[in-house]
């Protein structure tokens, strides 16, 4: 994937927006760039990138994969606006050590997990209020 053209445009893109997308918008965002990307290809390279830890997943309320450019290197989580989509990386110690400890008392090892945190950030919550 390296060094071709749509995975170059591909990066922009993902450099340019700062909230997880669906790969149907980055592809409408790359064509709407004039780029000659297809949906396949575009599917195909955010797999890889999500495969190597260079962007970051998650699934949003109704299933569907949303893509971002990972901010950090190391295994972390993600709190999303149920309302206006900001997302905010943390930490989850907690969620490691239940992971884990979930996984060995069922007889598993080489633990990997998803962990998604849904809630209203703090601009929306004032809004409601």
């Amino acid at each position: 994937m390296r060094g071709t053209r749509q995975a170059e445009a591909l990066g922009q893109v993902l450099a340019d927006l700062p909230e997880f997308r669906s790969a149907q918008d980055i592809h409408a965002e790359l064509r709407r760039r004039g780029e000659r990307v297809g949906l396949t290809t575009v599917y195909r390279h955010l797999q890889v990138l999500s495969e190597g830890g260079g962007v970051d997943t998650l699934r949003d309320e109704t299933g569907e994969t949303l893509y971002r450019r990972c901010e950090s290197s190391a295994h972390h989580h993600h709190v999303t606006c149920r309302s206006c989509g900001r997302s905010v990386e943390v930490e989850g110690r907690e969620i490691e050590r239940w992971a884990e400890r979930v996984a060995a008392e069922a007889g598993f090892t080489d633990v990997d997990h998803t962990v998604e945190i849904f809630g209203l950030c703090p601009d929306c919550t004032s809004e409601r209020a």
